[in-house]
């Protein structure tokens, strides 16, 4: 049961979280989710009050389809953390090499049209439909606790799982994307730093989690609008890159982009 959930109490401490660049402990026990749809009702408890504050809208989704042991993954995208000029400011991470921008190597899907609510299911062959194109992108990675590892997955879920944004990259072939179920992802650092990942999509199928998600969302009376992006999945989980340095990332056999990162301060 949610109805006597406090997901707003929660919602406010992990939206100030987000606007201050915070990281701090787990959710007071009073209001800390203890199982998927609790979870669910804070991220959505979320989006309202961040969009509330920040006059923003829901941009885009991340999503993958579900594992075995039942989790749910899906988080909202705002659209003020979209960026597609860099350097992209930040949240950063500070490690022993410096300030670094953590990001995952995705692929981004923009509908062209809407699906809405609606009483009978969505079928691939529509949602096909429904994508205007594709792009390089890279999800913005950080978290709202301190020490993401004591956490349980309904905790992680609340805050968005770590998204702190996302940065669209190049067009690529449509017809290549639904099909690069693995390419190899070098990073070239200006500084003289590569990165190299066998990337592989974790449901093998870079469009499968959007079936899901067009299901998902239908069945809790939500939808796909036009001009939203949706990730599906990091092809190398997270990569650490420094920041006010340009990276050139290469997606072999489908293309390249050029990309910087700046930290935002903490206010």
């Amino acid at each position: 049961m949610t109805h006597d959930f406090p997901a707003a109490e929660a919602a406010a401490i992990l939206v100030e979280r987000r606007i201050k660049g915070i990281q701090a402990g787990r959710l007071p026990e009073t209001c800390r989710p203890q199982n998927i749809e609790q979870a669910l009702a804070v991220q959505a408890a979320v989006a309202g009050r961040w969009c509330e504050l920040m006059d923003d809208s829901i941009g885009g989704w991340k999503c993958l389809q579900p594992p075995a042991d039942d989790k749910v993954i899906v988080g909202s995208i705002f659209t003020r953390t979209i960026d597609s000029v860099p350097p992209v400011s930040l949240w950063a991470k500070t490690t022993a090499e410096g300030e670094r921008a953590r990001i995952e190597p995705e692929l981004a899907f923009f509908f062209g049209q809407d699906l809405p609510p609606r009483a009978e299911p969505y079928t691939p062959d529509e949602v096909d439909a429904a994508i205007a194109r594709t792009h390089m992108a890279l999800e913005l990675i950080n978290s709202r606790y301190a020490d993401p590892a004591s956490c349980e997955f309904p905790e992680m879920l609340a805050d968005g799982l770590v998204n702190q944004g996302l940065f669209i990259g190049p067009q690529v072939d449509s017809a290549q994307a639904r099909a690069a179920s693995s390419f190899t992802i070098t990073m070239t650092c200006a500084n003289g730093e590569v990165i190299e990942r066998q990337g592989q999509h974790p449901n093998t199928h870079p469009r499968a989690p959007l079936y899901w998600l067009a299901e998902f969302l239908r069945s809790r009376g939500q939808g796909i609008v036009a001009g939203q992006a949706v990730i599906t999945g990091s092809y190398a989980g997270v990569i650490e890159v420094p920041l006010n340095t340009d990276v050139q990332i290469d997606y072999a056999g489908l293309g390249s982009m050029h990309v910087s990162f700046s930290a935002k301060q903490a206010v």
